[in-house]
């Protein structure tokens, strides 16, 4: 049985990015109070941002030992239904006009790309989860592998 692992790292951009965003917003103190408050504002507001990052950049995608693991969210691959790799316009319709919203979503902006897991037991109430992935294709095929070899094993 196959297993697949991806975390779904934040893209150098967005790093770069959040220095003149701490400089500019933190800089702003100076306005209103000295140096030092300046300076304290500003790495108040650089801890703030470097823990959302990290934080957000800490999920997680994974197949292994029967179950699929996205983010929080855990769900046994023998609950799980169709299984589609998506591409540019499909996950943005799903993300948006198809939407359901009962589905779990696991979505970055920076991953243009999504695997569209259906639940075949939908007695939680979600009928679908979409995970944003940098490898749609071969998360996809990894959720079709374990499930067929977790059929045989069920039967054998």
């Amino acid at each position: 049985m196959g297993s697949y692992r991806e975390r779904l790292f934040i893209p150098v951009s967005y790093w770069v990015l959040a220095v003149p965003v701490v400089v500019l917003v933190g800089g702003e103190a100076i306005f209103v109070a000295n140096n030092t408050i300046t300076l304290l504002c500003m790495a108040v507001l650089a801890v703030i941002i470097l823990a959302y990052l990290l934080n957000w950049g800490s999920a997680t995608i994974e197949v292994t030992g029967g179950v699929l693991r996205a983010g929080k969210k855990t769900i046994e691959l023998s609950e799980v239904g169709d299984t589609l790799a998506l591409d540019e316009q499909q996950s943005a319709l799903l993300r948006g006009p198809r939407a359901d919203p009962a589905a779990y979503l696991l979505l970055r902006p920076y991953l243009k790309r999504a695997v569209y897991v259906g639940v075949a037991d939908r007695a939680e109430g979600i009928p679908y989860w979409l995970v944003a992935t940098r490898r749609p294709e071969e998360l996809a095929a990894t959720i079709q592998r374990a499930q067929q070899a977790g059929d045989r094993e069920s039967v054998g």
